[in-house]
């Protein structure tokens, strides 16, 4: 057998088990929490339309929870693989490049100026601050001589973020919109409904699907852009696909769970090692990864101190902040 079908072999293999733990890790976030339910009262909540108390709990409030959880997971670890690979920086995250403080200053100004706004001019907004977000850091990282360097990015993405949630807070006490602000970008997913979802997947669903459709041209510019145009890749018209791709993946999340920093950050990181440097194994299983990784967050968040919740931004910044300061320890390399 070929190196490369044993090794695509290899990788369905892993992508496998990592999609059974994914299936487990959504049964466990439906049990546990502050009310008392079983296996069955999910499996009736999943199969039949039973109005008892618990079955419509877990319908109703939980389920669309947990699915928003698993999405915004993979829509960020899946827009960090494509930053760290397009900029080969591998500290690039979307909440450590602007993206995320860009998309909630927008949301500040939605909610302060259009008190009325719905979900879907939320999330338009999202998308516009994450884009102006990014150009605000690339742009201000490419002024000197010499073209990006992950610190100068970083350095950047620090600044930018640091203006743009002052701007956000300034919108909030002028306005006096803190806590509906607030309620939006506690980094939880409280109140997540089936409306919210039925706006939202459609369009995490089609970022995941452009990524992975460019998986290839992705991991030739991660390598070196000029193999890429040596190989009659257009590389500008692939790096402003995979750009749109990241903002709309990086807006969808924050509008429905809040700014999570490290989330895309970490998960690139632990998933190379299971699959390599290519990207048409890193991003599906970046996806998956991050899935897992979040509902295990929103989990905990419920169930740590119930029946009150801890912010998920909280967990996943206690988990993150460790790992970022690991990879500059090792010199910006991927844990092996």
């Amino acid at each position: 057998m070929a190196k490369s079908a044993l090794r695509s072999l290899s990788f369905a293999l892993k992508l496998a088990a990592a999609l059974l733990l994914l299936a487990a890790m959504f049964a466990a976030s439906m049990i546990f929490g502050a009310a008392d339910v079983t296996l069955k009262d999910v499996w009736l909540a999943l199969s039949s339309d039973s109005a008892e108390k618990n079955i419509t709990i877990l319908r109703e409030i939980r389920l669309p929870r947990e699915i928003g959880a698993a999405f915004v997971g993979a829509a960020l670890a899946v827009s960090g693989a494509i930053m760290q690979g397009m900029t080969r920086n591998p500290l690039a995250d979307p909440g450590l490049l602007g993206l995320s403080a860009g998309a909630y200053a927008a949301l500040a100004v939605v909610l302060a100026l259009f008190d009325s706004a719905n979900y879907l001019a939320v999330m338009a907004a999202c998308f516009t601050g994450a884009g102006i977000g990014a150009v605000l850091v690339f742009g201000i990282s490419s002024i000197r001589r010499g073209g990006f360097s992950p610190l100068r990015i970083v350095l950047g993405g620090a600044a930018i973020s640091a203006f743009l949630y002052a701007i956000a807070d300034g919108v909030k006490l002028y306005f006096k919109v803190s806590k509906n602000v607030t309620m939006w970008t506690s980094g939880g997913l409280i109140g997540t409904n089936w409306n919210q979802l039925q706006i939202i997947i459609p369009v995490i669903l089609a970022g995941l699907a452009v990524s992975i459709l460019l998986s290839r041209q992705l991991t030739i510019l991660s390598l070196n852009e000029e193999v890429s145009i040596g190989l009659g890749q257009k590389t500008r018209a692939v790096k402003a696909i995979l750009f749109l791709t990241v903002i709309l993946l990086t807006g969808s999340a924050v509008a429905l769970a809040g700014n999570l920093v490290f989330l895309g950050l970490m998960i690139p990181h632990i998933v190379r090692p299971l699959t390599g440097n290519d990207y048409r194994f890193i991003l599906p299983m970046s996806a998956v990864a991050g899935a897992i990784f979040m509902l295990f967050a929103d989990t905990a968040g419920r169930t740590l101190n119930a029946p009150f919740e801890t912010p998920v931004a909280a967990i996943v910044a206690m988990l993150g902040l460790p790992f970022f300061l690991l990879i500059v320890r090792k010199g910006g390399n991927a844990i092996r």
